[in-house]
């Protein structure tokens, strides 16, 4: 009898741990393509960050959450025809961005970017001085020399452009939460499966019920 209540304890929570895990997983893909979606890079100022014709997975960012060094797809009134652009935010709101044709510097100190591309080219071609309203933001591409950001419409608002031109987040990797909720399926159903093995080798290795019967029987 003791067997038996805990075959069908382990049972129970086969049943549970499996829908559970197949819940885990498709909740994950679900999050995935509702708040990621795919763009093709078409343009060489991102490379060797993002490369042309290489694939980024793209999620939405609130003005608030968009920090120095994100990469943003952007589409900016005014500029590159309307399409939209991939490019790094350097300086948000109250930022003196300056570079002296070498060094590019915000509030006064210089900016360790290891993403930039490796050539002979300096990381901006002349030097520049601006300062970033609120709500706005400067933006340059990691290809220095062949990307045509902030530098370069410095007669417009010292070139910034305002937060509400992202239309979101370039995601480094892919996400971390549907990594952790395909984990957590996975081990949830391995487990549920795992469970219910056990349970039906308990059923088998328990001993068949035997009825006694009382006086006259």
């Amino acid at each position: 009898m003791r067997e038996q209540r805990a075959g069908g304890r382990l049972r129970i929570a086969a049943w549970v741990m499996i829908p559970l895990g197949l819940a885990s997983v498709l909740g994950g893909i679900l999050y995935f393509f509702t708040a990621h979606r795919g763009v093709s890079v078409m343009g060489d100022s991102m490379d060797p960050t993002h490369p042309r014709g290489t694939m980024v997975l793209v999620t939405d960012v609130d003005a608030d959450d968009i920090r120095r060094g994100d990469v943003l797809l952007l589409r900016i009134p005014g500029r590159y025809g309307g399409a939209p652009v991939i490019q790094r935010v350097i300086g948000k709101g109250g930022d003196r961005v300056a570079s002296d044709g070498t060094q590019v510097t915000v509030n006064g100190k210089a900016l360790d970017e290891p993403y930039l591309k490796q050539d002979r080219l300096p990381p901006t071609p002349y030097p520049f001085e601006a300062q970033v309203p609120e709500g706005r933001l400067f933006l340059m591409g990691d290809n220095r020399g062949n990307a045509n950001d902030s530098r370069f419409f410095l007669d417009e608002q010292d070139g910034t452009v305002p937060t509400a031109a992202a239309l979101g987040r370039v995601s480094e990797g892919f996400p971390s939460a549907v990594l952790t909720a395909g984990a957590l399926g996975a081990a949830l159903i391995l487990g549920g499966i795992g469970t219910g093995y056990a349970a039906w080798r308990r059923a088998r290795s328990a001993p068949p019920a035997v009825r006694t019967g009382g006086p006259g029987r």
